[in-house]
C-alpha cells in the first residue's frame, strides 16, 4: 500500500513538472517579448490547460499530506519561505491572467504574469537543490534554520529550473502556434537548450566540488546513468529536429529530458524521501489510514483526473486557429477559440 502512494506521488509530481512546467516557461518567454499580439497568442496557446495543470501540484501536496505526513511537515518547516512565494507567484499568475484584458493599463498584469511566472519556477528549482544538497536536521527535526536552504547551489538550480520551463516553453509554442511566434519559439529553443547544458555541466561541477553525498549514490547505483544516456539521445534527437524546422519531436524530446532528469532524482533519493533525513517507510501513514484512501481516492478520483487531463489535451490538440471568438472559459475577450478539430499530428 505504501509502495501505491508513492507511485501516485511521483507521477503527480512527473505530471505537475511536465504540464506546468511549459505553461510556466511560456510565461517566462511572455515577459521578454516586446509584441502585444505576440503576448496574446501566447496566452491562448495555454489558456485551455494553465489552470488544470496546477491541479497536480495541490494533488501532490495532498498525497505527501496525507499519505506521508511527516513528510509534509517536516518539508514546510524547512522550505516554508520558497513554498509561500512559490505559490504567491502562482496566484499572482492566474489573477494576472483573468484581468489582463479587462485592465486599461495592461502592461502592469503583463509584468505581473511574467513575474509570477519567474517567481514560482526559481523556488521550485530552489527547493529542488536544497533537497539534492541536504537539509540540516537535528535528531530528526530540521535544524537550518529559515534560511537553510538558502545556498549557492540551491539558487544555481533555481536558475537551471528557469531555462529547462522556458526551453519546454518554447518547444510547446512550436508545437501550438504558427507565424512569427513560431519562429521566434525556433530561434530561442537552441539558445535556452545551449543554456540548459552549461547549467547541467556547472551543477555536476559543483556537486564534485563540494561532495555532495548523493553524489555517492552513483558509485553505489551505476544504472543509474542510463537516465542521463537516454536524456543525451534525446538532445540530439531535439537537435536534428530543430535543425529541419520540425513541430512536433521538440516537445517530446525535452518532455523525455525532463523525464530522465526526474527518475535519475527520484532513484538518487530511494529509499528516502527526504535524503538521508526521513525513509518512504518512516516517513508514511498508518496502513489503515492508507487503506482508507485507496478505496476511495486511489482507485476511483485518481484515475478520473487522469482520464480528465488526457480528454482535455486531446480535445484541445493541434495548432491554434487564428480566430477571435470570445474563449468562455477564461473570461479574456482577446484569448480567442483555441485548438482545433484536426490534429496536428
Amino acid at each position: 500500500m505504501v509502495m501505491f502512494w508513492v507511485s501516485v506521488l511521483a507521477i503527480s509530481m512527473l505530471l505537475y513538472l511536465l504540464l506546468d512546467g511549459f505553461d510556466l516557461g511560456v510565461g517566462i518567454l511572455f515577459g521578454v517579448t516586446r509584441s502585444e499580439a505576440s503576448r496574446t497568442i501566447m496566452l491562448r496557446t495555454i489558456a485551455p490547460f494553465w489552470d488544470g495543470n496546477e491541479t497536480w501540484l495541490i494533488v501532490a501536496a495532498v498525497v505527501l499530506w496525507s499519505a506521508f505526513p511527516i513528510v509534509y511537515a517536516t518539508v514546510l518547516s524547512a522550505l516554508y519561505i520558497p513554498v509561500v512565494v512559490m505559490l504567491s507567484g502562482l496566484i499572482l499568475r492566474g489573477v494576472s491572467f483573468e484581468f489582463r484584458n479587462e485592465a486599461q493599463r495592461r502592461w502592469i498584469w503583463d509584468i505581473c504574469f511574467a513575474c509570477g511566472s519567474l517567481a514560482a519556477s526559481f523556488m521550485q528549482g530552489v527547493m529542488v537543490g536544497a533537497l539534492v544538497e541536504g537539509l540540516q536536521f537535528t535528531d530528526g527535526q530540521y535544524s537550518g534554520g529559515s534560511f537553510g536552504w538558502m545556498t549557492s547551489f540551491a539558487v544555481l538550480c533555481g536558475v537551471g529550473l528557469c531555462f529547462g520551463y522556458a526551453l519546454l516553453g518554447a518547444c510547446w509554442l512550436v508545437r501550438k502556434s504558427d507565424g512569427e511566434i513560431r519562429a521566434y519559439a525556433h530561434r530561442a529553443i537552441p539558445v535556452l537548450a545551449s543554456a540548459v547544458l552549461v547549467f547541467l555541466v556547472v551543477v555536476f561541477l559543483h556537486a564534485l566540488i563540494k561532495h555532495l553525498p548523493i553524489m555517492h549514490r552513483w558509485i553505489d547505483r551505476p544504472y543509474l546513468f542510463v537516465f542521463p544516456a537516454i536524456g543525451g539521445a534525446a538532445a540530439l534527437v531535439l537537435a536534428r529536429s530543430i535543425l529541419r524546422h520540425d513541430d512536433r519531436w521538440p516537445f517530446r524530446m525535452v518532455t523525455l529530458i525532463f523525464i530522465s532528469a526526474f527518475g535519475t532524482l527520484a532513484l538518487s533519493f530511494w529509499p528516502y524521501m527526504i535524503p538521508f533525513a526521513i525513509t518512504i517507510d518512516s516517513g508514511a501513514a498508518p496502513h489503515s489510514s492508507l487503506a482508507f484512501m485507496f478505496w476511495g481516492a486511489g482507485i476511483f478520483v485518481y484515475p478520473l483526473m487522469l482520464l480528465y487531463a488526457v480528454v482535455g489535451f486531446r480535445v484541445f490538440r493541434g495548432k491554434l486557429e487564428p480566430t477571435a471568438d470570445r474563449h468562455q472559459r477564461s473570461g479574456n475577450a482577446d484569448l480567442g477559440k483555441i485548438g482545433s478539430p484536426h490534429p496536428a499530428e
